[in-house]
């Protein structure tokens, strides 16, 4: 962002290393939320999330110096907490994806299938379906489907968020859905 006038992100940004009472605070309770869907889907664990959140936001305080306003402060915290929560997975040997359906993850430029999300969830039965799948999903497939359709994050910010590249999400929100349809499909015998 060559634009040094002033921004949201920039003023919050001067005002929290200005050490400007509430500043902080003000910081936490607006990322507060796509660090915690990013953390809890990637982790699970209630009590270490909460605690990687905390991290998360001490890490932030400690290095907030060195954000650049490359890309909006939102992707720079997500990739904060992203990298804490892959740092947890790893010391825990817990793995990023499931590949026992091996690494042919072909670029899938169109994300649309005909499997309407929204849809699935405006009827209740089917929402529990659907939510139970997903948390049956590989931790980096939870927590993609998370970023782009409940924070809706777009691709190129979830690129910044995970070090991913366009395509290999793109291609992992493809066949998260396939897994999801397939799940909703035995489940409720209908086809989604």
């Amino acid at each position: 962002m060559d634009d040094t006038r002033s921004s949201p992100d920039r003023d919050l940004v001067d005002a929290v290393l200005a050490n400007r009472p509430g500043a902080f605070e003000r910081l936490v309770r607006e990322h507060q939320g796509l660090c915690w869907h990013i953390i809890q889907r990637m982790v699970r664990n209630p009590e270490d999330a909460r605690e990687l959140c905390q991290d998360t936001f001490l890490r932030v305080h400690q290095c907030l110096h060195q954000y650049r306003y490359e890309s909006a402060l939102k992707s720079w915290i997500g990739r904060v907490a992203y990298t804490i929560a892959l740092r947890h997975l790893q010391h825990k040997r817990i793995p990023l994806v499931d590949n026992g359906g091996g690494d042919d993850y072909a670029l899938v430029e169109n994300i649309g299938d005909g499997f309407d999300l929204e849809a699935a969830c405006a009827n209740e039965e089917t929402a529990r379906h659907l939510h139970a799948a997903i948390e049956r999903l590989p931790p980096l497939q939870r927590t993609l489907l998370t970023l782009y359709y409940l924070e809706e994050t777009s691709i190129p910010d979830i690129a910044r968020i995970t070090g991913l590249a366009s395509g290999t999400i793109k291609s992992h929100l493809f066949r998260s859905r396939l897994r999801l349809r397939g799940a909703l499909e035995t489940r409720t015998g209908v086809a989604a």
